[in-house]
């Protein structure tokens, strides 16, 4: 059995996949499956993913019936996972050699989630949470460590879960809630529930690549639109959501709601 799962949701990426795939099959630790889900793509990145499993068998491939979006896909990527940890990497993104052998490394028994900083390209190649040490924090220290960060730690990426508290977060939620946008906080949010004990270090272990389709960097209004659908439908479910986070919560739905407030502005 593998001991890291990677997982990957893929639709139209034929420009970028083949680097993403390039780097999942030459990490340096090599007892890895790497699970693509087809979301129906329109484009040749199918194709492309076809060829670079004829050559590695840890490459596992699965296409969606119609296009669920990205939350959709990587929920069904983890159900089809046989390794204990997973971590999720974007089709257009990749990871440095060491990622995972530097990830199964990290991993103590006692740590329910590995953060790692991540570079993110745009003009030039910067870290994008700046850690500033490694530090293991408790579920409540952590709360509040998320608070001061001036980026939250919400994306999934650069990170390692654990698979079976992973399947927790499926007894709270609709696993197929078809969200492409603001899927990441939804996620965390949950999974940080059940974290007793989380880790953050300072190396980088993604590369994060900001594209004109993203949600940071795309004006088409109708993108637009569906971000600000997705990132309401995410912050209703939260909010439906019982916990006792009760004054981390007054703090971050705010932040929310102010970021989903400067999407309408946008519109």
């Amino acid at each position: 059995m593998p001991k890291i799962s990677l997982i990957i949701p893929m639709y139209n990426v034929q420009n970028l996949l083949s680097r993403t795939l390039q780097s999942c099959t030459n990490q340096t630790f090599k007892d890895i499956e790497i699970i693509i889900i087809d979301d129906k793509s329109e484009d040749e990145s199918l194709n492309i993913a076809l060829e670079f499993a004829k050559k590695d068998q840890r490459i596992k491939i699965f296409k969606n019936d119609k296009n669920l979006g990205t939350f959709a896909s990587r929920n069904l990527g983890v159900l089809r996972s046989s390794a204990d940890f997973v971590m999720f990497l974007d089709a257009d993104d990749f990871l440095p050699l060491r990622a995972c052998e530097i990830a199964i490394c990290s991993m103590k028994p006692e740590l329910d989630l590995l953060c790692f900083d991540a570079f993110v390209h745009r003009v030039k190649t910067k870290q994008f949470y700046r850690f500033k040490k490694d530090e293991i924090f408790t579920q409540e220290q952590f709360l509040e460590f998320l608070i001061k960060q001036r980026h939250f730690c919400w994306s999934v990426w650069a990170k390692v879960f654990k698979k079976d508290l992973i399947l927790k977060i499926f007894e709270k939620i609709d696993i197929f809630e078809k969200l492409c946008y603001g899927e990441d906080v939804l996620f965390c949010y949950i999974y940080f529930m059940f974290c007793k004990k989380i880790a953050i270090f300072k190396e980088c272990l993604y590369y994060y690549e900001f594209n004109e389709n993203g949600r940071y960097e795309n004006k088409n209004k109708e993108i637009l639109w569906q971000n600000y659908q997705d990132k309401k439908r995410s912050l209703e479910i939260l909010k439906s959501i019982k916990n006792d986070f009760w004054e981390f919560n007054k703090k971050f739905f705010l932040i929310l709601e102010k970021e989903i407030k400067s999407l309408e502005g946008r519109l």
